[in-house]
């Protein structure tokens, strides 16, 4: 596992809010991870919407990866001068964080009993 990986893996262990656990991410992934910008697109009603990203955007050197919560497109992640492979170990990490669009029936989410 990559430097930047385990530092979002940690990340993720401490828990707290998800907005400020994915703002840690992103702000990681430009700290650690080489990326001179990284963010996250959330799905929502069938369109991308950025939500946190860090860094200076170089969009001719950008990268993507789908991020999955049981078998559905929740979020993209992309960065600008990543390696795919950072960007494929991250995505499954911040899945359960990455539920925006969601319907939970009004019962609060809890990302410890997600998986």
């Amino acid at each position: 596992m990559s430097p930047a990986v385990e530092a979002v893996a940690h990340i993720l262990e401490q828990g707290g809010d998800p907005d400020d656990l994915l703002r840690a991410v992103v702000a990681t992934l430009v700290a650690d991870g080489g990326c001179a910008w990284a963010g996250i697109r959330f799905a929502e009603e069938g369109e991308l919407i950025l939500g946190p990203q860090a860094g200076t955007p170089a969009p001719g050197d950008r990268r993507t990866a789908r991020v999955e919560f049981q078998g559905v497109s929740v979020a993209e992640l992309a960065a600008d001068g990543a390696s795919e492979g950072l960007l494929t170990s991250v995505a499954p990490l911040i899945a359960p964080y990455c539920l925006v669009g969601w319907d939970t029936g009004g019962v609060p989410w809890d990302v410890s009993t997600s998986g």
